[in-house]
């Protein structure tokens, strides 16, 4: 199971940390970006689309939120059909 932890600065935005968590064990396409940060897109509990940013920590079963906002469409090519 993975773990995560949220940084205080990811929820600059305002969105409920159920949104996030739900958003990542529903992700709909993770992409592995550079200096080990993973991005996740997927659904907030209301269906909206959220985009989470974490850094990989010592394992991959560690991760720190970094940054939560609703999905931009620069990431829609990600999605499946994109």
């Amino acid at each position: 199971m993975l773990r995560v932890d949220i940084h205080r600065g990811a929820l600059k935005h305002r969105i409920a940390v159920e949104d996030w968590e739900h958003a990542v064990r529903n992700a709909m396409a993770i992409d592995d970006l550079d200096d080990d940060l993973r991005l996740y897109l997927g659904p907030a509990r209301n269906g909206s689309m959220l985009e989470v940013i974490t850094v990989r920590r010592e394992s991959d079963r560690e991760e720190l939120v970094i940054h939560v906002m609703t999905m931009r469409a620069k990431h829609r090519r990600l999605l499946p059909g994109g």
